[in-house]
C-alpha cells in the first residue's frame, strides 16, 4: 500500500486477537477492535489492566505475541517503523526540557523531525495552545496545566495522524482539564487520531468511543450510550439517613451487583432487575429512605465491570 493510500482510509486502526505476556503473565488476552479515524477513543480500566500495553501495541510500538492488524493501513508487525512516523506519543511525565523555554521546547522539536519553517511552526503552535506571552518562561517553570499544554503543542507539532495519551491530564486541576479536551476535539475534527487512557470519567463522556480492560480482558466497547446500555444495569438511587449502615448490610446480597456511595447518596445496582427488586423490596419501607429509579451512569458500570474483574497478577 502506497503512504498517501495508508493514510486516507477511513479506518485508522483494524486489529484481531491481539495477546501479550510479561514473564509468563498474560497482560493483553485476544482483543479486537477497530477505531474510526478522527475518533477520541478512551480507554477504561483498573491500574496494571494492560491500557498502556493495548495502545502501544494497537500502533505498532510494541510487538505482539499472537494476533495480526493495521494501523494507519500499515501492518502492525511489518512496518512498525513507519507508523511511528505518524505517530505523536504524550506520556504522564513531562518529558520536555525543564530548562528550555516555551520557544526553545518547541523549535527544538520541530528541527527535530524536520518541520519546516521551525520558527514559524513553534511561533504559530505557542499561539494555537494559548501560550501566548509565555514564549521565553522556562518549561521547568510552567504549572502543570501548561506543561500539559505545552506537550500536547509537542506532540501535534509534526503533524502526526495518530496521537496517544497516557492518563494526559493527572494531577491537572479541573478548568486547565477542560480547556485541554476542548484542544483534542479540535484536533480531532481535523482528522487525528486520538487514544486516551483515563481514570476520570468526565473525561471519558469526552470521547467518541470508550473500551474497558480489565487484567488484559476487553469487556465492553462502543459509545458512552452503547456501553451503559449493553451493561444491563438497573439502578436504584437511595437518599436519607445513615446510609453507610444501609450500604453495609446490602453488601453481598444476592441480586446486587453493586452498592456505592455518590455523594449524598447511594447507587445500588444488579444486571438482574427481578433480583434485584427481592433484595431491596424490604428495605423500601423503611422509614428515613427515599428510593428512586435512575438511568445508570458511566461510572456506575465502571464500578459494576472492576468489581466482578479478577487481577491475574494475584
Amino acid at each position: 500500500m502506497t503512504e498517501t493510500a495508508a493514510l486516507s482510509s477511513d479506518i485508522a486502526i483494524d486489529v484481531h486477537g491481539l495477546s501479550k505476556s510479561f514473564n509468563g503473565r498474560e497482560v493483553v488476552h485476544d482483543l479486537s477492535m477497530q477505531v474510526k479515524r478522527g475518533t477520541i477513543y478512551g480507554f477504561l480500566g483498573p491500574n496494571g489492566s494492560g491500557k498502556t500495553t493495548t495502545i502501544r501495541m494497537l500502533c505498532g510500538l510494541l510487538t505482539p505475541d499472537r494476533g495480526e492488524g493495521t494501523c494507519l493501513g500499515y501492518d502492525i508487525r511489518r512496518d512498525a517503523d513507519r507508523i511511528k512516523r505518524h505517530v505523536g506519543y504524550m506520556t504522564q511525565r513531562f518529558s520536555l526540557y525543564q530548562d528550555l523555554s516555551v520557544r526553545e521546547n518547541l523549535e527544538f522539536v520541530a528541527r527535530l523531525y524536520g518541520v519546516r519553517e521551525p520558527r514559524r511552526a513553534a511561533r504559530d503552535m505557542i499561539a494555537r495552545i494559548g501560550l501566548t506571552g509565555r514564549e521565553e518562561q522556562l518549561a521547568g517553570e510552567l504549572s502543570g496545566g501548561w506543561k500539559q499544554r505545552l506537550a500536547l503543542g509537542a506532540c501535534a507539532l509534526p503533524d502526526p495522524q495518530l496521537l496517544l495519551l497516557d492518563e494526559p491530564t493527572a494531577g491537572v486541576d479541573p478548568k486547565a482539564r477542560r480547556e485541554f479536551w476542548n484542544e483534542i476535539h479540535a484536533l480531532a475534527a481535523q482528522g487525528l487520531t486520538v487514544l486516551v487512557s483515563t481514570h476520570y470519567m468526565d473525561e471519558a463522556e469526552r470521547c467518541h468511543e470508550i473500551a474497558y480492560i480489565a487484567y488484559g480482558h476487553l469487556l465492553a466497547h462502543g459509545t458512552v450510550d452503547e456501553v451503559i446500555a449493553n451493561s444491563a444495569l438497573t439502578t436504584w438511587t437511595v437518599t436519607g439517613d445513615d446510609l453507610n449502615a444501609l450500604a453495609a448490610e446490602l453488601a453481598g446480597k444476592p441480586g446486587l451487583d453493586m452498592v456505592a456511595p455518590f455523594g449524598t447518596s447511594l447507587h445500588v445496582s444488579g444486571r438482574d432487575g427481578t433480583a434485584l427488586e427481592a433484595a431491596v423490596a424490604p428495605y423500601r419501607q423503611r422509614a428515613g429512605l427515599r428510593w428512586q429509579h435512575s438511568e445508570p451512569s458511566l461510572e456506575d458500570v465502571f464500578i459494576e465491570l472492576m468489581s466482578r474483574s479478577r487481577d491475574n497478577f494475584q
